[in-house]
């Protein structure tokens, strides 16, 4: 006798793909590499769970209230459930499918919605970003920035705690001389919103070690948010039209490689191609950026780049959860570092686990964004190293911010800043 098919639900509300939710056989592989659910121990705070939760949202079975959305938004989509998956789910494109419905059809308290619309409104947009940070500028130059935490609200001053000292210049690694030649590589730098204000020394050392190592460095004319805020917190509408100037900016740069200094917009432009397939005028370019997306350590490891000096130091390294998750970039930055003479690589516990910036996470969700940052900052200290490297700029303000608090000898840096700082010679 055969079986009876198994039948699904019809979907009656549209929280996400719907079908894509069919490839989790719930096995929980993914819950022990879940930040929050490492955290909380409850199962609606794991991938598994909020799969679940999608699931009943899209059949009618549970109503979108306080407590569903409250899972919903703790989560990080920092992606390790995708790398510990055997299933292949695609759990980044249903948790954006999910908060862009959440953003439709829940009504936040208002200080939540007035928190979001901030980042909303400033973040992407390096010009308001600079004026609003203008005072606090000021602030760093005259050394007054501990005075100003001891007067500000406990809110005010955790988000003032994640900024870099915005006065003083950081390393940049010597200018290429030779010229490249003529069938080099091209290659561009997306100097994103964020990352062009508070750490413009990543983008400005990653085209120089490029250039250095032989590669064809081309300008974008402009450079527009690459979206990926706006995806994370559900603003869908915003991230196509971002997506959109991009691909039509990356095009005309006639760029053979793209990469960013920050690992999640490098994941948002190499994902363009899935974002647009539904837009024909645009979809064959957006696959062709898409695939052209790589990361600093691959294309120096591929060009031969070697430090020019001994730097002495040990060294443990972050992976940033989107270029380890996201790009699968692993290997090549430590080889990288191990490609110095002088530096000493100390794994630490838990390398691959969030930190608890995950873009805007750290302003929206404190209280979990902090406690990930201890745990992560734990496991930094007990390497003893003097420096801890990561390829994402918010990475770097979130466990710097913790490391300042321990007044830990160890010091949060960008790869790119610290192959300046290793090619410069400098020594702590």
């Amino acid at each position: 006798m055969d079986e009876a098919p198994i039948t699904q639900s019809m979907p009656v509300q549209d929280v996400c793909d719907y079908d894509l939710l069919f490839d989790c056989v719930h096995c929980g592989l993914c819950v022990e590499a879940c930040p929050t659910y490492i955290a909380t121990r409850r199962e609606m705070d794991s991938p598994r769970g909020r799969i679940y939760l999608m699931k009943s949202l899209a059949e009618g079975k549970l109503q979108l209230d306080d407590d569903s959305v409250r899972h919903l938004d703790l989560c990080l989509g920092c992606r390790g459930c995708e790398t510990a998956c055997p299933s292949g789910v695609h759990y980044g494109q249903l948790i954006e499918g999910a908060r862009a419905f959440v953003e439709r059809n829940y009504r936040r308290r208002f200080f939540d919605r007035f928190r979001r619309s901030a980042v909303s409104a400033v973040f992407p947009y390096p010009l308001r970003m600079r004026a609003l940070l203008a005072p606090l500028v000021i602030v760093d130059r005259l050394g007054l920035r501990p005075a100003l935490r001891t007067i500000l609200p406990r809110a005010l001053r955790d988000w003032i705690d994640l900024l870099p000292r915005l006065a003083g210049a950081r390393p940049l690694a010597p200018e290429a001389h030779a010229a490249p030649a003529a069938d080099a590589p091209r290659v561009v730098v997306h100097h994103g919103c964020v990352a062009q204000v508070l750490a413009n020394s990543e983008n400005l050392n990653s085209e120089r070690l490029l250039a250095a190592a032989g590669y064809r460095v081309v300008h974008l004319e402009n450079t527009a948010c690459c979206g990926a805020l706006d995806l994370h917190s559900g603003n869908a509408a915003r991230a196509l039209d971002f997506a959109r100037a991009n691909v039509s900016a990356l095009k005309r740069s006639g760029a053979d490689a793209i990469l960013s200094a920050a690992s999640g917009c490098s994941v948002a432009i190499a994902e363009y191609g899935q974002l647009l397939k539904n837009e024909p005028a645009i979809a064959d370019d957006a696959r062709a950026v898409a695939s052209k997306v790589k990361d600093l350590s691959s294309l120096l490891l591929a060009a031969g780049w070697t430090a020019p000096r001994e730097f002495r130091c040990t060294v443990t390294y972050h992976d940033a959860c989107h270029l380890a998750h996201g790009l699968g970039v692993r290997e090549a930055p430590r080889r990288l570092l191990a490609s110095i003479p002088g530096v000493k690589i100390i794994e630490m516990v838990e390398s691959d686990l969030c930190c608890g910036s995950a873009g805007s996470y750290n302003l929206t969700e404190p209280e979990m964004a902090r406690e990930l940052g201890r745990r992560k900052t734990d496991n930094i200290v007990a390497t003893g190293a003097d420096y801890v490297v990561l390829a994402n700029p918010g990475c770097e303000f979130q466990i710097a911010a913790e490391l300042r608090r321990r007044k830990s000898k160890t010091t949060a840096i960008h790869l790119a800043d610290f192959l300046a700082l290793a090619s410069n010679g400098d020594v702590r």
